[in-house]
């Protein structure tokens, strides 16, 4: 008797933990607005990232000037 309580409070708590993870996982606790700037912060470093990294490539053929055809016809698109 003692034993069935016993792992059948062990299976609530661990149905409970599953639960919570899911939730979580899925952002439900938190609020509205919470949930939506995770995913916007996420896309916003995703650009800055692409932003610096053109920046940055601009700069490399200022400071080497090797110019090939290729190169200019790329910096038109």
């Amino acid at each position: 008797e003692k034993e069935r309580r016993r792992r059948k409070r062990r299976k609530e708590r661990e149905r409970k933990k599953r639960a919570d993870k899911e939730k979580k996982r899925r952002g439900e606790n938190k609020e509205k607005g919470e949930r939506r700037k995770g995913k916007e912060k996420g896309r916003e470093g995703g650009k800055k990232k692409k932003k610096e990294r053109k920046k940055k490539k601009g700069k490399e053929e200022k400071e080497g000037r090797r110019e090939t055809e290729n190169r200019k016809g790329r910096k038109g698109s």
